[in-house]
C-alpha cells in the first residue's frame, strides 16, 4: 500500500488484529480510504480461553451507579476492530475523526466488495508473525461467545459467496484459455511478422 489509491480493500482473514490495526491507522492518517472485510476471521494471539476471560473483564467496565451511561462495549468483530483502530488514532481531533470516518469494517464480504480486488498486509499475517507453536484464536468465535448473534448468518452468506466466486473463476479461466488459443493460432501475427512487426 505504498502508493495512494482511491479505495483499499483488505481481506482480514489470517491477520493479527493489532498489527493490522496499526497499518490501517497509518493509512487512514495519510488520507487513504480503507475497507476491511472478513473481520470475523481476524486472529488474536493467545489461546481462546485466556482471551475470553480478558474480554469478559473488559465487558464489566461500566459506570458504577448508572451503567446505561457507558462505557459501551461492542460485540461484533467489525466493531471490535474499529475500536482497536480508533485507539491508534487521535480521534478527538478533526484530523483523527476524519481519518476514522474513512474506515469501513465489515463481517463477510458483502456485494460491492466481493467483485473487487482484495489485498493482504504481509506485516500483519499470523503465519509470518507468530511462531507455529503459539496459540491463537479468531475474533468471530470470541464475539459469538460474548454476545454476537450473527455468526451463523455470516457463515451461510460466505458459503454462498464462495460458490458464486468459484463459478465466476471457472468461467473466467475458460474464457482466458480461449483467448490464449486464439492468440497463438492467429494468422494475423504471421502476416504482421512478414512486415517486421
Amino acid at each position: 500500500m505504498s502508493e495512494f489509491q482511491k479505495l483499499v480493500i483488505i481481506d482480514a482473514k489470517g491477520h493479527l488484529m493489532g498489527r493490522l490495526a496499526s497499518t490501517v491507522a497509518k493509512q487512514l492518517l495519510a488520507g487513504q480510504k480503507v475497507v476491511v472485510v472478513r473481520c470475523e476471521e481476524l486472529n488474536i494471539s493467545g489461546h481462546f480461553f485466556r482471551n475470553k476471560l480478558k474480554y469478559l473483564a473488559y465487558l464489566r467496565k461500566a459506570c458504577r451507579y448508572n451503567p446505561s451511561r457507558g462505557a459501551f462495549h461492542f460485540r461484533a468483530p467489525s466493531r471490535i476492530f474499529t475500536k482497536a483502530v480508533r485507539g491508534m488514532l487521535p480521534h478527538k481531533t478533526t484530523r483523527g475523526n476524519i481519518a476514522l470516518k474513512n474506515l469501513q469494517a465489515l463481517e463477510g464480504i458483502p456485494p460491492p466488495f466481493d467483485k473487487q480486488k482484495r489485498l493482504v498486509v504481509p506485516a500483519a499475517l499470523r503465519v509470518l508473525r507468530l511462531k507455529p507453536s503459539r496459540k491463537y484464536c479468531t475474533i468471530g468465535r470470541l464475539s459469538s461467545e460474548v454476545g454476537w448473534k450473527y455468526k451463523n448468518i455470516v457463515s451461510k452468506l460466505e458459503e454462498r459467496r464462495k460458490i458464486k466466486s468459484a463459478a465466476f473463476y471457472q468461467a473466467k479461466s475458460a474464457n482466458q484459455k480461449h483467448i490464449n488459443v486464439a492468440k497463438t493460432k492467429s494468422s494475423v501475427n504471421e502476416k504482421l511478422a512478414v512486415f517486421g512487426y
